[in-house]
């Protein structure tokens, strides 16, 4: 990692970033490709640097207005390469400049959840209800345009 590059992480650890999102403001229309901020991560979070994004068939599906539970407007994706930019309290698994792919399902990692504990699967449950609302564990969205608030997409938005 350049270190001119970890420079630049130190300078926003804790802070509101602005950067280039691919946005979804309605269903069927084309994506708008504009600056937005994101808010810094909150306790157990990541906020990553896009290297790579591909959209799949399930963010295509949801942004030509197919998917009865997308929500507008989004930032789409969940397939990329990444850099973790800063971290939430309690992260302790990435710093800064790891490179990473993010997945839209994350681990709880509790010695009682059968699906962390499996060797064959990372579907993890613990995010499901805030994630198929279009926002982060505690309710809230990391993403706005000018204070409007977007939800985030499978989790990921990348």
């Amino acid at each position: 990692m350049a270190s001119s590059m970890l420079e630049e992480f130190k300078a926003t650890q804790g802070k509101t970033i602005t950067c280039k999102a691919a946005v979804a403001w309605e269903a069927k229309k084309p994506l708008d490709v504009t600056d937005i901020q994101i808010a810094p991560p909150k306790t157990g979070e990541v906020r990553v640097k896009i290297i790579s994004n591909a959209l799949c068939h399930t963010d295509i599906y949801t942004v030509d207005g197919h998917d009865p539970e997308g929500l507008f407007p989004c930032v789409p994706g969940h397939e990329a390469a990444a850099v973790v930019e800063s971290i939430g309290e309690g992260v302790t698994s990435v710093i800064p400049g790891d490179v990473v792919i993010p997945c839209y399902t994350p681990e709880c990692k509790k010695h009682d959840c059968i699906f962390c504990q499996s060797h064959k699967t990372n579907l993890c449950p613990a995010i499901r209800a805030t994630q198929g609302q279009g926002l982060m564990p505690d309710g809230t969205s990391r993403l706005s345009k000018d204070g409007k608030q977007i939800f985030h997409f499978m989790g990921c938005s990348t």
